[in-house]
């Protein structure tokens, strides 16, 4: 038996009207993720460097260098935006330090997350309307076989397939959204975690000064 390909525009094709919806999740889902894997990958993440310089200068008292050093890196990095603050309030008490830092670092995580909300909407449209294009499709395909004077297995299997299309397509793009959701929140969190301890460990040095 001969087997039939199709292209992916024949398969949009006969996936029907909510193949559209489901090719602008699609678009959606793609910009989304370019964009954030561009942003995270420019604003670099990594902490333990700045931890470790920022601590010679600390404990050499040069909190005015450091100011300026971490001034010329706090454009791409978002550690240093948030020790920034830090060696800036160093003259408070502990308790004050933390607070500040720990609300520079909140803006910039909601920063880090800024379209994390519309991947998991997308991950949880794209299925539903995949879904609905199937119902819609087995629909038409019932419909077709009871206007037909003779049904055979033909008539009832390419209404099946043709409808289970936009399942497809929707499960596909729902996949990929909640992979990359899942992957862009554990850097996010790990970022969190170690900025979390790096400030502590500063916090602590800066105590300890004379």
């Amino acid at each position: 038996m001969e087997t039939q390909s199709f292209t992916l525009l024949e398969l949009f094709r006969l996936g029907g009207v909510f193949m559209w919806p489901l090719f602008f999740f699609s678009v959606a889902t793609a910009a989304i993720v370019c964009e954030r894997a561009a942003y995270l990958i420019y604003h670099n993440l990594r902490m333990d460097d700045l931890e470790e310089k920022l601590k010679v200068y600390i404990q050499e008292g040069k909190l005015d260098e450091a100011d300026a050093w971490l001034s010329g890196l706090s454009r791409r990095r978002m550690g240093a935006r948030i020790l920034l603050v830090l060696v800036r309030r160093s003259s408070l008490s502990e308790a004050r330090m933390e607070k500040a830092v720990e609300a520079e670092a909140l803006g910039c995580v909601n920063s880090l997350e800024n379209g994390f909300n519309f991947l998991t909407a997308l991950g949880s449209l794209s299925p539903l309307t995949g879904f609905l294009g199937t119902v819609s499709g087995m629909i038409g395909a019932f419909k077709s076989i009871a206007e037909a004077s003779e049904v055979n297995a033909r008539i009832v299997a390419n209404g099946i397939y043709e409808a289970l299309i936009t399942t497809v397509f929707g499960l596909v793009i729902a996949i990929a959204a909640m992979i990359f959701h899942s992957v862009f929140s554990h850097v996010v969190d790990r970022f969190a975690a170690e900025t979390e301890k790096t400030c502590s460990n500063l916090i602590t040095e800066m105590a300890l000064r004379p």
